[in-house]
């Protein structure tokens, strides 16, 4: 733990706890400064070790983001597959259907004719 020394203070300490001059500091309110600043240290830690809490919990859920986004794009992926997929299957049955129909239009053209006749 770092305690604060005042030249005062190093005057009063210098001296046996004597006091030297005018400006040196009683007893008692070097006790008390010591107790604020003991007291301001406790807290500055205190803050010190929640801000490091909420930091691994922001560390955390960013994890977490991190690897739902992965999940997220490799499903992405495969879907876009599977879609590339159905549509290949959707093209060539379109294909097909229109060959179908071209043959049963060109079969229709030559039916008519003889039928008319």
């Amino acid at each position: 733990m770092s305690i604060f020394i005042t030249p005062t203070m190093m005057a009063v300490i210098g001296t046996g706890g004597k006091k030297v001059s005018k400006n040196a500091m009683p007893e008692s309110e070097l006790k008390k400064r010591n107790e604020l600043l003991e007291k301001e240290l406790k807290e500055s830690k205190e803050r010190e070790e929640q801000m490091r809490r909420q930091l691994q919990s922001a560390w955390e859920r960013l994890r977490v983001a991190e690897e739902a986004e992965e999940r997220l794009c490799s499903q992405l992926g495969e879907l876009e597959a599977e879609a590339v997929y159905q549509a290949r299957d959707y093209h060539d049955r379109i294909v097909s259907l229109m060959d179908q129909l071209s043959r049963a239009q060109s079969l229709l053209h030559k039916a008519l004719p003889s039928s008319s006749s």
